[in-house]
């Protein structure tokens, strides 16, 4: 089933579609994103992309209180940043992410929000097969795992080979939520993280996530993957467990996971996502009024016994879940969240640079005689940002070349170029990103498109080196029909003969210019990878380029 290309630029990453939605059964405008005044009984709402399911609720709440609710998709950590920017002000009345701990770390988030309410929760949790679960001798009874810790799904790693897939911490609130919360169950110190404790519990979750064998920028789309592993393994087969959240593991037999994931609920705690509604300080009269109705909304009985029911997460009420239900929901120590802004960006830049996995990424650019003038100065843009050309963001900070990451610049016209690969080091990176950033700078637009051709170059390259444990992937960035060397039937049955291994490397393509986006998800969905759409839109091509460039970062 062919994926539609995922749009980013225009503010709408890691989104569950990439357009507005509107979530009334009544005609609202979706006209531009987050454009033009509110309407009567109209609420504009800046969401965390997996509240799309709380569509047909939202539905009928707009029957019941004539509030209609706007909601536009982002991933966490995008949706952060422009509020903490103010670029929220003038186009939201009010927020909705899983959590608000991390936005609130932060002076310009904490002023920007006049009251949070939260509607529901799921703690982020491991979720494991039931057989596998009791192959490691865990007591799988009502429906879940208790009596573990995370130290025991340490020691599961190391000793009996357990591997999981989990979320980009920089990208997706499920994976920060679960990197903080084992860094604060293995260092157990009972307060909040300092960057003394991060240092001295390294090691250990260096080898807490040598589990993690997958990775993704949303916690839908991981699940989603999962899902499509488990059905069809092929060169790609699913890991033991995932990582996500509670209402994620617990709904995974109805999505087409046979026995489902059993959600191991670990002694001392998790962190939970408690999905606080927020209005902006900036939101007028009639928006905080129609804020108040929709609030008073959800949380009636009815509401949360159907939001139980319908999305598996927990209400605010235990009452509300009925009675055969309430083993799946036992109660869970919360285990304690960063103090500091400081100690936050300290934990996500030591994930990377230190603990999981290292990045092998290569880079198959197009400079074909099309990219002349503005599209070479925006992929030049878009690979500065990764070489740390956008530091004062917080996506800039996070979404960059890390530390132990080989890169390859492999660049293509009527054929490839050649390739010049860069190792990040742990200490002291500017020297090398600067020399990566000269690289690019020096590309020069000329020819054709031989974009399949790169490819069989970039797959030759990978398998010429050993590419180890690490997260392997190919970005495939072109901005016409590939009109030179081999088509896609073609390659198709050339990465058909490779090795099984290889044949596992995802390609994110990027749709620019006038490339094929049908040809780049077929191609996507081809290598287990996703595409991702850059042509652009308010902010034009090159800021798309940069945004989509950003994105695929939560994928590597």
């Amino acid at each position: 089933m062919r994926r539609p290309p995922h749009r980013a630029g225009a503010g709408v990453r890691a989104a569950a579609a990439a357009a507005v939605l509107v979530l009334a059964a009544a005609g609202c405008p979706a006209g531009g994103e987050g454009s033009g005044a509110p309407g009567a009984g109209e609420l504009r709402v800046l969401a965390g992309s997996e509240l799309a399911d709380m569509e047909p609720l939202l539905e009928r709440a707009a029957e019941e209180t004539g509030v209609e609710v706007r909601m536009e998709y982002t991933g966490t950590l995008d949706g952060v940043e422009q509020i903490v920017a103010g670029d929220a002000e003038d186009r939201y009345d009010a927020v909705w992410f899983s959590s608000n701990r991390y936005l609130n770390l932060r002076p310009e988030g904490r002023g920007a929000l006049r009251r949070e309410v939260p509607v529901m929760a799921s703690p982020v949790l491991l979720g494991v097969g039931p057989d596998r679960a009791r192959e490691l001798g865990w007591d799988v009874g009502d429906g879940s795992v208790t009596g573990v810790a995370w130290s025991d799904i340490a020691r599961a790693v190391d000793g009996d080979g357990l591997d999981y897939a989990m979320t980009s911490p920089a990208a997706s609130n499920s994976g920060f939520s679960a990197l903080v919360g084992v860094a604060a169950a293995l260092a157990d110190t009972g307060a909040a993280l300092e960057p003394a404790d991060i240092d001295g519990v390294t090691g250990e979750l260096a080898g807490f996530f040598a589990g993690q064998t997958f990775t993704a920028g949303s916690s839908g789309w991981l699940a989603e993957e999962y899902v499509d592993r488990r059905q069809d393994p092929g060169d790609r087969p699913a890991p033991d467990a995932m990582i996500n959240y509670e209402s994620v593991l617990m709904s995974l037999e109805e999505d087409g996971v046979p026995g489902g994931l059993v959600p191991v609920h670990p002694s001392d705690g998790a962190v939970t996502a408690d999905y606080p509604l927020s209005l902006l300080e900036s939101a007028d009269e009639d928006a905080g009024r129609d804020y108040g109705a929709l609030v008073e909304h959800l949380l009636s009985a009815p509401v949360q016994e159907e939001i139980a029911a319908t999305t598996h997460r927990r209400p605010m009420e235990p009452g509300a879940v009925p009675e055969e239900a309430r083993g799946s929901f036992p109660p869970l120590p919360e285990l304690p969240f960063p103090a500091t802004a400081e100690s936050a960006d300290a934990l996500v830049a030591a994930y990377y640079d230190r603990i999981r996995r290292p990045a092998r990424t290569v880079y198959l650019l197009d400079v074909s005689s099309s990219m002349a003038g503005e599209r070479i100065a925006g992929l030049r843009e878009a690979v500065h940002t990764l070489t740390g050309g956008d530091a004062d963001s917080i996506a800039g900070r996070f979404q960059r070349f890390y530390g132990r990451e080989r890169v390859t610049v492999l660049p293509f016209a009527s054929g490839t170029r050649r390739e010049r690969t860069f190792t990040v080091p742990e200490e002291d990176p500017e020297p090398v990103l600067g020399d990566i950033r000269a690289h690019v700078d020096g590309l020069q637009p000329e020819g054709g498109t031989a974009g399949y051709d790169a490819l069989a170059e970039a797959y030759a390259l990978l398998e010429r080196e050993d590419t180890g444990e690490g997260f392997a992937s190919i970005v495939l960035m072109t901005d016409g029909e590939i009109n030179s060397g081999m088509d896609f039937d073609g390659f198709t049955d050339a990465h058909a003969g490779l090795p099984a291994g290889l044949r596992g490397v995802p390609v994110f393509p990027v749709v620019f210019g006038e490339s094929d986006p049908g040809e780049m998800e077929d191609l996507a969905e081809l290598t287990g990878g996703r595409s991702f759409d850059a042509r652009g839109g308010g902010d034009g091509d090159g800021a798309a380029l940069d945004e989509a460039f950003r994105e695929i970062r939560g994928y590597q």
